[in-house]
């Protein structure tokens, strides 16, 4: 065998000499064994779709970090419940904070998101709220 040895998920796959060949040929099934790297566009996506509500903002409901973030919270709380929303904080992951700039072409926080639509940031959220719009979004979805 030769060094340095390569192991995933605590199976030894090979030596380097091994993993070369594997990669020549991908019939060995070595790429299968591999973890997929998923990009930052497909992360955001998948955050965006794990709630019908979701909210990219700095901090948790009750720990915001910063105005805006907690204004948004507290627009929200106005027509749905803590926990009929998502949210992201984008502080503990630069990648998705990063990410979510180009995704939805907004470059600041906090970020709403509705059935997988972006909605806007807090200005945009507060005159839909002033407008009545807000709450017909909101309340379709939770439903």
């Amino acid at each position: 065998p030769t060094f340095p040895h390569i192991y995933f998920n605590g199976e030894f796959l090979g030596g380097l000499d091994v993993f070369k060949e594997s990669l020549e040929d991908a019939s060995e099934g070595l790429l299968e064994k591999l973890p997929k790297v998923r990009g930052v566009q497909e992360r955001c996506k998948e955050l965006i779709g794990r709630e019908r509500i979701v909210v990219f903002m700095k901090g948790r409901p009750g720990e915001e970090r910063c105005g805006f973030s907690r204004k948004i919270v507290e627009v929200l709380e106005g027509f749905v419940k803590r926990g009929e929303y998502g949210t992201v904080d984008v502080l503990q992951d630069d990648e998705v904070r990063q990410g979510m700039k180009k995704f939805s072409d907004w470059p600041t926080f906090p970020q709403l998101y509705v059935d997988k639509e972006f909605v806007g940031g807090l200005d945009i959220v507060k005159e839909m709220q002033e407008n009545g719009e807000l709450e017909t979004i909101l309340l379709k979805s939770v439903r």
